[in-house]
């Protein structure tokens, strides 16, 4: 179907085979810098997403709202990215994929500047919708189309970089962002992310070359079911993905409070603290995708089994200061794991309809995280921190079990 693409603005050529994968033995420069592009893209749109935690209190204080009403604004945007990424492919057809993730981009440069203009409540919930759209677009196909750009040997590399993103979000994003508030003001702060989601969106249409719809399978194969999520093998990595990632973001979200309170750290410490576990979930992310490409099942339950044991460890011991910390790197290297592995195990699920599982996946994804910080909101006000902790770790080990006793992708 696709022949002979040329490659965007950087004028190189290449042959891709049927399935979308290059035939090439060796990836070229060129292509890694279109998986670098989509990366920013990934990058920029979660730290769009999660950008109100840093800057919270002047922007509750800038829109006469309270914090919760602020902080309303990452639900919103969750459910809409949830929506967009579990349709997007489907709604796009033929479309080229770079002209889709250069629109999107410019939709998140977009609600950007409107949450840097908002001048209410009404006007913050409308320009998160909006920045909802670019997100679930932009993360809900960079996997699949990251996998189309890159020789076949180098694939889950690919995914894993093009994931990354949404780890060095939290690492780097987030805090870059809140540095920006604090020194200019939080909508100077939306204003540099919605100028960067401009420059993203001219990035990938430079860098990536023209991809329209995967080719269906050849005749003679046997037909897939339209509908991914049907196979066994799909419902039970939703399932541990959605129960790994409530658990994680219902917890995590009170991570500060958790650490003031148990272990009285102070807040030059517990950004420190953070910035660990940033660095660890990079790594999580990279050696989640060296080994998930082979063995998704495994390496899925794995990261559940760490995060279940860290958070129990942090419940347990989170009153010294070294077992704190360590449960918080053991978090990071389990979590940052989470993205990739979860991505892999639906692809291996699922490699004939990659582009519809992704954004299923993707929604799920997202969902759960809104889901994760309702639920967690709700135990914290009506239990305590604690209990809160208690109850998530059971969570992530539910969906270990979970995993343990569905059906595991054709690898194991």
């Amino acid at each position: 179907m696709f022949g002979r693409v040329p490659t965007g603005g950087l004028g190189r050529m290449r042959t891709t085979v049927d399935d979308g994968l290059t035939a090439q033995q060796h990836t070229t420069t060129g292509q890694w810098l279109a998986v670098a592009a989509l990366t920013f893209g990934t990058f920029l749109a979660v730290t769009s997403e999660m950008l109100p935690v840093g800057v919270l209190t002047p922007l509750a204080a800038g829109l006469h709202i309270s914090p919760g009403a602020a902080g309303f604004s990452l639900t919103v945007a969750g459910l809409m990215s949830a929506v967009t990424a579990a349709g997007v492919s489907r709604v796009i057809g033929d479309a080229d994929r770079r002209r889709v993730l250069a629109c999107a981009m410019g939709v998140l440069a977009v609600g950007n500047v409107l949450t840097m203009v908002a001048n209410g409540f009404t006007m913050l919930v409308i320009s998160r919708l909006v920045l909802g759209v670019g997100m679930g677009a932009v993360w809900g196909m960079a996997a699949a189309v990251a996998a189309r750009l890159v020789a076949r040997r180098n694939v889950t590399l690919a995914v894993s970089i093009a994931v990354s993103g949404v780890a060095s979000a939290s690492v780097a994003g987030v805090p870059i962002g809140t540095a920006i508030g604090d020194a200019f003001g939080w909508r100077s702060a939306f204003g540099v992310l919605a100028a960067l989601a401009g420059l993203a969106a001219i990035g990938i249409l430079v860098a990536l070359p023209v991809l329209r719809r995967p080719v269906a399978p050849r005749a003679g194969t046997a037909p897939a079911p339209r509908l991914p999520l049907l196979r066994a093998s799909v419902t039970t990595g939703a399932i541990v993905i959605v129960a790994l990632v409530t658990a994680h973001f219902a917890a995590y979200t009170y991570v500060r409070p958790v650490l003031e309170e148990r272990t009285g750290m102070s807040a030059g410490v517990i950004a420190i603290v953070l910035l660990v576990y940033g660095v660890f979930g990079l790594v999580g992310n990279f050696v989640a995708g060296a080994v998930a490409g082979r063995r998704p099942r495994a390496t899925l339950l794995t990261l559940a089994g760490g995060i279940a044991v860290a958070i129990a460890a942090l419940t347990a011991f989170g009153t010294s200061t070294p077992g704190a910390i360590a449960a918080i790197a053991l978090w990071g290297i389990a979590y940052g794991g989470v993205s990739v592995g979860g991505q892999l195990w639906m692809t291996a699920a699922a490699p004939d309809r990659i582009e519809h599982i992704t954004g299923l996946y993707v929604g799920a994804f997202t969902a759960s995280i809104a889901l994760g910080a309702l639920v967690g909101g709700l135990l914290v006000e009506g239990v305590g921190l604690l209990p809160l902790l208690w109850i998530t770790a059971a969570l992530a080990a539910t969906a270990l079990a979970a995993g343990l006793v569905g059906r595991s992708p054709a690898n194991p």
